[in-house]
């Protein structure tokens, strides 16, 4: 039980450490002005998620079942019985841990989808509204005892539904309601700073293992397969993604090669445990290339999805979820099933394609409705003048590089004080 116990532990911190690497791959993306306001987004969320999970998002997703579609919010309001060292800590204050950063990390996914326009008020209070109604009633869902979605016998090992679905179907429906960047798609918005994108790539990767691994919940031989097909898949991905853009544009670039690196994450995460060798690598190498012809959807389409969530996460989370209807297989998890590629039935196939629609219809849906509740109480975007001038400054009176001599962003008090005496002395001996 110790063993567990660490590695659970572990992997909670493994997958907090994602989102900062998230707020880098999303920070690097955006133009210099907004890059403080997207890192920002994705620590926001980790506040106020981390709040509204200890408060009632744990008993709400995982409370005792009411009409197989939400827990009992009041059962364990403020992890009431929960916060003591007996009994199985894997069951109480170590999975209290380790899902609150499954809830954190989905809510900052959706924050790349409205990047550069946002006011950063209305992103919590929408973030804040869309985890309680939404998030926290689908986790349940698809985790926890008597959810539909688990009843129904569909597969979703680490979150495919229950987070990336979710969190890309919420993009396109917040980005609707919110309406295009000023002078996109004509003006170029190119990413400001391809080396963070790379680095928080790379730590999305590193943290991942935590997000597949851990959710086997044991330091066992699922953890392994998980740990071992996540390898695998993704590096298929981005190979998949390069592969692309090689005979589409003529060169691999490093912006797909982290955008592929991330494609093969999101796909492989319902499926990491349900998997063999060959089901990873097709995940894998499928997800590449539909995510990379994905991304461009928004332009014929007319969707300002600023930083690919939906045609990364969406597209990648449906190829993962239904996938495996296809390459499922008990030879690797005897209490899954096989699909139709390992002599299984289409039983299997409906129930993902229904535990993947019903989630992205009802998210998509929800997150449009709020995002208009949320404008009509305070407004959703800055002014057109702030957005050209830059974000960071307008919601955050700071920027992120010092362009001119000066600071980056309004003096510490250290140094307003030390200007002050400065100017005193100066007086003085005058």
């Amino acid at each position: 039980m110790e063993g567990n116990t660490a590695w659970l532990l572990i992997s909670a911190a493994l997958v907090l450490l994602m989102t900062p690497g998230l707020a880098f791959f999303y920070g690097g993306m955006v133009r210099s002005k907004s890059v403080l306001n997207m890192l920002m987004m994705c620590f926001g969320s980790i506040g106020l998620i981390g709040v509204l999970w200890v408060i009632y998002g744990y008993s709400m997703t995982y409370g005792s079942d009411i009409g197989s579609l939400l827990g009992n919010p009041f059962e364990m309001l403020g992890l009431s019985g929960l916060m003591t060292p007996e009994g199985d800590p894997t069951a109480g204050t170590v999975d209290v841990a380790f899902q609150a950063m499954f809830a954190i990390i989905t809510v900052a996914l959706i924050s790349g989808a409205v990047a550069d326009r946002m006011r950063f008020g209305a992103w919590l209070l929408f973030g804040g509204l869309w985890a309680t109604i939404v998030y926290f009633p689908v986790a349940h869902w698809v985790w926890a005892d008597g959810g539909w979605i688990g009843e129904l016998g569909a597969l979703d090992f680490a979150g495919g539904t229950a987070v990336h679905i979710n969190a890309g179907a919420a993009a396109l429906g917040l980005v609707l309601v919110l309406g295009k960047r000023a002078g996109w798609p004509k003006e170029p918005m190119k990413p400001h700073n391809l080396p963070f994108v790379m680095l928080g790539a790379g730590l999305l990767w590193f943290g991942w293992f935590g997000f597949n691994a851990g959710s086997a919940y044991a330091a066992d031989g699922v953890a392994g397969i998980a740990f071992v097909n996540t390898v695998t898949a993704t590096c298929a991905a981005m190979l998949g993604w390069l592969l692309l853009e090689r005979i589409r544009d003529g060169k691999p670039t490093s912006l797909g090669a982290a955008s592929g690196v991330v494609a093969g994450l999101v796909a492989i995460t319902p499926a990491c445990a349900y998997v063999d060798t060959w089901g990873a690598l097709t995940i894998g190498a499928i997800a590449g290339v539909l995510c990379a012809l994905a991304v461009g959807l928004k332009y014929r389409l007319g969707y300002d999805d600023s930083l690919d969530v939906v045609g990364v996460h969406l597209v990648g989370g449906l190829v993962g979820t239904v996938m495996l209807g296809f390459v499922a297989t008990v030879s690797v998890a005897p209490d899954g099933a096989d699909g139709l590629f390992y002599g299984g039935s289409a039983a299997l196939l409906g129930k993902q394609v229904v535990s993947a629609l019903a989630v992205m219809v009802y998210s998509g849906l929800v997150a449009a409705l709020l995002g208009l509740a949320v404008k009509a109480v305070m407004g959703v975007r800055v002014s057109t003048e702030d957005e050209v001038t830059g974000i960071d400054e307008a919601e955050h009176a700071e920027a992120a590089y010092d362009f001119a001599g000066g600071r980056g962003g309004r003096p510490s008090s250290v140094e307003t004080g030390a200007a002050s005496g400065a100017k005193r002395l100066e007086g003085s001996k005058s």
